[in-house]
């Protein structure tokens, strides 16, 4: 499967380095880390942020190469041998950890940035970052660093954050690294399906980080949209972890990503769904997301991102109609008995809103008492709408009050006024 699908749409007026960072990054790092082992990963991100910075200096100076990527793996190459040398951890710590029957030198060993290994190297790094071990937000951080090659500054934007407390929260990850001793290697096979569980949990959440995201930034939600992609299709490449759960999640991205572009206006506000523009929902996304979803359906597990990625699907015909709601209301159904939160409940309320009416919602909306939620008081507000006017004004005050972000609120409240 060809990852220009998921990328096609990433065309734009970056420059080039920049461009050559995203997509280098990740892979000269895992390459390194490979070789010389996980407790040296700063080291990695080291030299290969400093090989970009001698491109910027140098290719402004004398021009673009011919195969820019080859010349940033020569540097950094040449970078790498240096730096173990320099600190004799090559001679000392690397070269005994490596082989004890081969008499190595510093000049003879080279490392291996073929397509091949880079694959292999980037699928250990994501099993690596992904370790139980490590705290699932710091999985996250971790994983746009290293794996996606999001700087500082864009990881703290995508997570509210600023880059002093992403910095620390990247740290004590990597000495988890370090003090657990994780190594860069797949798991074995009668561990595999219980590691990938938690691979694919956390490219999940990447995916929501973006989707999702509280940043005003859409060009960063986005891309950790298709970065969270990227790695699933990594997942899928590979035989041992392509796996009907592994399509699924795929399915899953694919869907919701399909409207991505009708989610927010010209003005920046969140579109609801009913009043997107289907027109720029993109149909190859959603073929693609049916082609993983029948994919997922070949084996006989079914798992919680299975029943996800079928009302993600139906979700993608915009046209209400009955059968299309009582689909979505028994597949949450289901959902709430495999995986059972707060959210699925509130989301299934809504289904049978529009599947059964608003009386039989009302009465479960009420049951749930999500005192905390945002989402919550704006479906009470919904189903009061046009029913008991004065409840719903109340309700979406509530949600307002609630709401983290600007854009939020602002959604919200124009909400309010239409009932002026």
């Amino acid at each position: 499967m060809n990852a220009g699908f998921i990328f096609a749409d990433m065309k734009d007026d970056h420059i080039l380095i920049s461009g050559l960072f995203r997509a280098e990054f990740s892979k000269m790092v895992a390459v390194i880390s490979r070789q010389f082992g996980l407790q040296h990963i700063e080291a990695a991100e080291d030299i290969v942020s400093d090989t970009f910075l001698l491109a910027t200096k140098n290719w402004s100076e004398k021009g673009i190469p011919e195969n820019p990527t080859a010349w940033l793996y020569k540097v950094a190459k040449q970078k790498t041998l240096y730096q173990f040398k320099r600190k004799a951890i090559f001679d000392k710590k690397v070269i005994p950890a490596i082989t004890s029957s081969i008499n190595n030198t510093i000049q003879e060993l080279d490392l291996d940035f073929s397509l091949k290994n880079i694959k292999d190297s980037q699928l250990q790094m994501l099993f690596a970052v992904c370790n139980p071990a490590i705290a699932s937000e710091a999985q996250i951080g971790l994983a746009l660093r290293i794996l996606c090659g999001f700087g500082i500054e864009e990881i703290a934007d995508a997570f509210l954050s600023n880059k002093e407390t992403i910095n620390k929260r990247l740290f004590r990850a990597k000495e988890k690294l370090r003090t657990e001793k994780i190594k860069m290697e797949l798991p074995p096979e009668n561990e595999m399906s219980y590691r990938l569980d938690n691979v694919l949990h956390i490219i999940y959440l990447l995916f929501n980080e973006g989707y999702y995201s509280k940043t005003s930034n859409q060009t960063l939600q986005k891309n950790l949209c298709l970065e969270a992609m990227r790695l699933a299709l990594m997942l899928i490449e590979f035989e041992a972890t392509n796996l009907p759960k592994t399509n699924a999640v795929m399915a899953i991205m694919c869907f919701h990503a399909s409207r991505f572009d009708a989610r927010q206006s010209a003005q920046d506000s969140v579109v609801l769904y009913e009043q997107q523009n289907e027109a720029l929902w993109d149909t190859e996304l959603v073929n693609k997301g049916l082609h993983f979803l029948n994919l997922a359906e070949m084996g006989s597990e079914i798992s919680s991102y299975h029943i996800e990625a079928r009302i993600a699907y139906w979700h993608c015909i915009k046209e209400d109609t009955s059968e299309k709601w009582e689909n979505i209301l028994q597949l949450y159904n289901q959902l709430l008995f495999v995986n059972y939160s707060p959210i699925v409940a509130l989301n299934r309320t809504y289904a049978l809103y529009k599947a059964n009416g608003r009386e039989e919602a009302l009465i479960e909306a009420e049951k749930l008492k999500l005192e905390n939620n945002h989402f919550y008081f704006m479906l009470l507000g919904e189903l009061y709408k046009d029913y008991d006017n004065k409840k719903a004004i109340l309700n979406f005050e509530k949600a307002c009050a609630l709401a983290k972000t600007d854009t939020e609120k602002q959604a919200i409240r124009n909400k309010i006024n239409s009932f002026n």
